[in-house]
């Protein structure tokens, strides 16, 4: 590991507005551009990185911001629910801004002009799962997928800030990569490194080392909201008690609940909650929330929450819906499959609403009987919204 240095990031975990594109989405929510910011290596900092990368080689910093660039021991709030990260900086790795999605950004040189890219990068709520991620990734270098067993052999078991992991070796002609995931109560976290085959090689003792070194510290407070207005989180369908208070605020659209749906703390991540019952017991849940990630990406994190496989970027237009609502058009999507979590027949209805400056994703979730049932109340609930 060498003599490396202790640094710390929080995470930045900031919404985008993604444009309504049917035919011409990405699904590469790790592949952020970083960019460098001169400071002296050989001063222990604790630095958050700056909230958006920008396109200058020094990229400027918002109006009373600190400056990163020289400011020993500087701190910023960390997002609530997202804990605080500490690591070793391998001898050898510089340490970059992080910006966006990224918490953590590091670039290796090798001999030879070689280098290669490390990120870190903390997904809250239910992901993709390790299937549908590996395989992005080898579509990355050039590569066919691979069924769900052979992904599961290739597996290599580590370890990351105490707790273990799966890390993925995916060499290409061009670009190798290690990928490591890992579940960290509701957020999925991914470390990756992407470079040279040749120094991927070498590095890999020192990536896995690294992982070793992460340290987390306690979620960030959520910070204070008006009297009766509830958590924030988007941590599946899981039902949770019956809460009081507004079904509006400041930091949400306005809407007209529909008859029978109880409102429930959301958690971490979400702007609003809602348990909906049927009959025998049978539940579904409408989450409301605001994220990052492109329309393929956060399609693609709905259908494994089903057990489905990922679209392509050729499939989105066959999937998705146009639908009307205040303020343009957002897309519409209905899937069935088994809920990952509680291996029953699963429905799931989402709507993908892209306004200016801000992405906010509609979902209803459940019981199919449930959902049918509740389907035109919940487009009725998303098409009436104002923001």
């Amino acid at each position: 590991m060498g003599s490396g240095k202790i640094r710390q990031r929080f995470p930045v975990w900031l919404p985008v507005s993604v444009p309504l594109l049917l035919l011409a989405v990405g699904c590469h929510r790790d592949d952020v551009k970083v960019y460098r910011v001169a400071r002296d290596q050989d001063q222990p900092q604790q630095q958050t990185a700056p909230a958006m990368p920008t396109d200058s080689p020094n990229p400027g910093l918002p109006p009373g911001h600190p400056d990163i660039s020289s400011t020993p021991n500087s701190s910023f709030p960390a997002p609530a629910g997202l804990p605080q990260v500490t690591w070793k900086t391998p001898d050898g790795w510089m340490e970059l801004p992080a910006g966006q999605m990224r918490v953590g950004s590091f670039k290796v040189n090798g001999a030879g002009g070689k280098s290669a890219d490390v990120s870190i990068i903390p997904l809250p709520g239910m992901a993709v799962g390790d299937d549908a991620n590996v395989n992005r990734w080898r579509g990355q270098v050039g590569l066919a997928p691979l069924g769900a067993d052979e992904i599961t052999k290739s597996a290599e078991a580590v370890e990351a800030g105490g707790q273990p992991a799966q890390l993925y070796d995916i060499p290409g002609n061009t670009e190798r990569i290690l990928g490591a995931i890992q579940r960290r109560d509701d957020v999925e976290w991914f470390y990756k490194m992407t470079g040279d085959p040749e120094l991927v090689e070498q590095q890999k003792p020192v990536f896995v080392a690294f992982l070793k070194s992460l340290a987390f510290g306690p979620a960030a407070a959520p910070a204070e909201v008006p009297p009766g207005h509830p958590a924030t989180g988007d941590q599946g369908m899981g039902m949770a008690p019956a809460m009081s208070g507004a079904t509006s605020g400041a930091d949400k659209p306005n809407w007209q609940v529909p008859a029978g749906w109880q409102e429930v703390p959301g958690g971490q991540f979400l702007a609003a909650k809602f348990n909906l019952t049927g009959d025998n017991g049978a539940v579904a849940a409408v989450n409301v929330s605001r994220s990052a990630g492109g329309l393929l990406s956060n399609i693609n994190r709905w259908r494994g929450q089903l057990g489905l496989p990922p679209l392509a970027d050729a499939d989105v237009d066959k999937s998705v819906t146009p639908l009307d609502v205040a303020g343009g058009k957002a897309a519409l999507v209905d899937f069935s499959g088994t809920d990952v979590r509680t291996g029953k027949p699963t429905r799931l209805v989402g709507v993908i609403v892209p306004l200016s400056g801000q992405t906010w994703f509609y979902k209803l979730m459940g019981d199919t009987q449930v959902v049918e049932s509740q389907k035109t109340a919940f487009l009725q609930f998303v098409q009436g919204a104002k923001y």
